[in-house]
């Protein structure tokens, strides 16, 4: 995924509407009226929205008589999932590195409690 494609994504999902636009569109193919409607807002603030979800490759848009609908494109929901995964994958290494590290270290302080003064161990 290029790095402007990544931008335009994050940058779509940063808006709550437009994130329960794509929830709305995972339930199947709206129209732009269907997709205001929940939100409380005009057509032409959702067609805004719709805008920055389409320009960002979130979602397509299709002419259906009189209509645009709006389905979604999981495929690009998945190019920015996959490179979160790899920040997942990074820390949960590094994270489980510390874990072992603070038992290590913990075991160690048990033993050296248990130990008498003078007592080798």
């Amino acid at each position: 995924m290029v790095e402007q494609d990544l931008d335009s994504t994050f940058t779509a999902l940063a808006n709550p509407t437009r994130r329960g636009m794509l929830a709305d569109l995972m339930l199947g193919e709206k129209s732009i009226g269907e997709l205001a409607a929940p939100h409380r807002m005009s057509f032409a603030g959702a067609s805004k929205h719709v805008a920055v979800l389409a320009q960002a490759g979130l979602i397509e848009r299709c002419k259906v008589g009189r209509q645009q609908v709006c389905r979604i494109r999981p495929e690009r929901l998945k190019d920015a999932s996959d490179w979160l995964g790899q920040w997942q994958r990074l820390w949960t290494t590094r994270l489980d590195a510390l874990e072992r590290a603070l038992k290590d270290d913990a075991a160690a302080g048990a033993r050296s409690r248990h130990t008498p003064r003078g007592a080798r161990p």
